[in-house]
């Protein structure tokens, strides 16, 4: 029964990476989307949200089939109950990522973005598309310097966040109010996907070391 349940402990883990895996795509894509005015990115960006929220599921309904059978305790139940919250926020990530691809579907063939903001989404998706990729590694690994590298990068799409919400609120800001919707909610998506990246390394640690 042991072994058994260890294999299950690994295929939580593999399932996982997969959905971090997933969630990455999901951001690429629908950054490229965002920033170039690609409908067929925006699609496959959606498309592959929909999986990845099933994917979750399925990984959620796995690990409370191990819970119900195999009664862990200390430190294995954590790791199962923890697998729930990260299956919980690697879905997320690919919802946020996905509502980035719909506006990019909606203003198709426009651009959501303004030139003066162009940069600032630029870096934001580079950053979040970066810190997508270190989550991967994260599951994959368990590696604590990979996890303060996330929790040290998201300083930086705070910054970018906020810098959308000065430019908007700035006395000349004359787009119209289609810019401002557009850029104002893209901004939160991706501020709150590298938050979720966060929360994922800050569990991680949690498991290895104890603290939180």
């Amino acid at each position: 029964m042991r072994a058994v349940f260890q294999q299950e402990l690994k295929e939580v883990q593999s399932r996982l990476v997969e959905l971090a895996r997933g969630a990455q795509k999901i951001v690429t894509k629908a950054s490229g989307a965002f920033l170039n005015s690609d409908v067929s990115l925006a699609d496959e960006a959606l498309a592959l949200a929909d999986s990845n929220e099933e994917k979750a599921l399925d990984l959620d309904e796995l690990v409370i089939r191990i819970l119900a059978t195999q009664s862990p305790v200390a430190r294995d139940l954590r790791i199962l109950v923890s697998a729930l919250r990260m299956s919980a926020s690697l879905e997320r990530m690919g919802s946020l990522a996905s509502h980035i691809a719909a506006i990019a579907r909606y203003r198709f063939p426009g651009s959501a973005i303004p030139e003066s903001l162009r940069p600032t989404f630029e870096e934001m998706a580079a950053i979040d598309q970066e810190l997508a990729s270190k989550a991967v590694s994260l599951l994959e690994n368990t590696d604590l310097d990979i996890a303060r590298e996330i929790q040290a990068r998201d300083e930086a799409v705070d910054l970018l966040h906020r810098k959308v919400f000065d430019v908007v609120l700035a006395s000349d800001w004359s787009e119209n109010a289609m810019y401002t919707v557009d850029v104002t909610l893209a901004s939160r998506y991706f501020e709150r996907f590298a938050d979720h990246v966060v929360d994922i390394s800050a569990k991680v640690s949690f498991l290895q070391t104890g603290e939180w």
